[in-house]
């Protein structure tokens, strides 16, 4: 089959079939782009750009951005983690009676004018009874203490 015909059947223009890039080889810039954002993990494309150009490269800023994706890099961002303390409690009781242990939690959520509020929920572990549900726009320790003191007054604490 001709080139003529074949171009035409699969939609392609002939000037396109015959194109060949002029493109210069870019693989020793490459090599130099991967080895510094190896050597220096926190610089992005920006600063590698600027080390090529105090190396003597004379490469566009887009360039480097190109090659620079092109070799899958990217700036490694450093994720900072919180040290906890985790001590270990021992195994969680199991509840045999009614107000034998309760648990206790705050749920957060917004009203549809944007203002937060929470809700601290206790809950008995044997009935899977709510205890207590006190909402506030803003529950403070000594709120909780109050809540908590005032529902011994109704109901059996567990001990």
């Amino acid at each position: 089959m001709s080139k003529k015909r074949s171009c035409r059947l699969t939609l392609l223009q002939r000037a396109t079939f015959y194109y060949r890039s002029r493109a210069k080889d870019q693989t020793v810039l490459r090599m130099r782009i991967r080895e510094l954002a190896h050597s220096r993990p926190r610089f992005g494309y920006e600063r590698i750009h600027i080390l090529l150009r105090c190396e003597g490269w004379r490469v566009g800023r887009n360039r480097v951005h190109r090659l620079y994706r092109l070799e899958g890099l990217q700036v490694r961002i450093r994720v900072r983690r919180r040290k906890r303390i985790s001590l270990h409690r021992g195994p969680v009781p199991v509840a045999a009676a009614r107000n034998e242990y309760w648990s206790m939690d705050f749920v957060h959520d917004e009203l549809a004018s944007g203002r937060k509020f929470r809700v601290l929920t206790v809950i008995d572990k044997w009935s899977r009874e709510s205890v207590l549900l006190e909402t506030s726009f803003s529950l403070t320790g000594q709120s909780v203490v109050d809540a908590l003191q005032g529902l011994s007054g109704v109901v059996p604490c567990p001990r």
